[in-house]
């Protein structure tokens, strides 16, 4: 249940219901929210005299859901704003792995001549093999941080861990928190409590509404700066390395009210395909779609089969932008 108190409660007050109820409570637009379990049906007797409004739900998918707030919610990044009806179609582009300084400049230089300004790179890389290279962890994050000073790009990259978490948050501008780690209850809990936006990827053996209530333990921590990210699932299908939910995505779409940016290079894991299903998400209707691209993908240190080139990037811009404009969308 989301209970709405009436404006004549304050944030003390607001506390202390929370706690008698053992319930959350966030401010949201102004409003002292509690938000307890789904499986409350109806409001406490205690609680009538100071509601203004409340909602039931179903299932514990209730911040996130579409009865709870009807529109997309908004999300900025830098100079970006995705969700309600801007009709934004978000294009993250970088490498799997920051390897170099040289390598993420190129990749900022390549942002830039398209008009493009959110790079994404990975410094923690979550790896399946302990042989395969790790990322350049927070010597990354600095040449991460360099790129944003020097272009003006925004920069999105990922936590493996809770051991590190402070220090991805301290310097980038998006945080996300990658398959393996969605359940990470430390990382969940500290992304719940800072102001910037959180890309959260759903984990390849995830149901739906455990990818959205993953996503509630950083709302109900009050942060409303919630972005979902379907990158593949695991199927029978040996061909291709995951499987792009599309189906997933429509449910998402229509059930919740959050942003959804789609990941088609760890989806099918062969550059072959990231474009044509790149322009498949675009014609959805989403709000983004994050790309890898690589000057020279032969070389590159980790999911070297995925990523585009950099003249491969940017004919996936011009195909995507024809799709999302057939829709009435823009390619940001």
């Amino acid at each position: 249940m989301i209970i709405h108190l009436k404006s004549t409660i304050n944030q003390e007050q607001a506390a202390n219901l929370a706690a008698t109820n053992k319930a959350f409570h966030i401010t949201s637009e102004g409003v002292n929210v509690l938000i307890t379990s789904s499986s409350l049906k109806e409001l406490p007797s205690e609680l009538v005299p100071v509601t203004d409004e409340y909602w039931v739900f179903e299932n514990d998918m209730q911040l996130a859901s579409r009865k709870y707030k009807s529109s997309t919610r908004k999300v900025s990044i830098g100079k970006n704003v995705i969700g309600g009806n801007t009709n934004n179609l978000l294009l993250i582009g970088g490498p799997c792995s920051v390897e170099s300084e040289d390598q993420i400049r190129s990749s900022a230089e390549l942002l830039s001549s398209l008009n493009l300004s959110v790079l994404r790179g990975g410094c923690y890389k979550p790896r399946t093999s302990p042989y395969s290279f790790q990322g350049l962890g927070f010597e990354g994050l600095m040449l991460l941080s360099k790129m944003r000073d020097e272009f003006g790009h925004s920069i999105i990259t990922e936590v493996r861990d809770a051991t590190h978490v402070a220090e991805v948050i301290e310097h980038s501008d998006v945080v996300q928190i990658g398959a393996k780690a969605m359940y990470d209850q430390g990382i969940l809990r500290a992304c719940a409590k800072i102001n910037k936006p959180v890309l959260l990827k759903r984990g390849f053996g995830t149901t739906l509404q455990e990818f959205v209530q993953a996503a509630e333990f950083i709302l109900s921590g009050g942060n409303e700066q919630v972005i979902l990210c379907e990158r593949g699932i695991r199927t029978f299908e040996t061909k291709t390395r995951f499987t792009l939910d599309l189906c997933g995505v429509a449910y998402l779409q229509e059930y919740t009210s959050l942003p959804v940016i789609l990941d088609p290079s760890h989806a099918i894991g062969f550059a072959y395909g990231v474009t044509p299903l790149a322009k498949a998400c675009a014609a959805m209707g989403v709000d983004g779609l994050i790309i890898e691209t690589h000057p020279n993908p032969k070389v590159a240190k980790s999911d070297a089969s995925q990523q585009l080139t950099h003249d491969g990037f940017k004919a996936l811009k011009l195909e995507v932008e024809k799709v999302a404009n057939a829709i009435g969308y823009n390619v940001i």
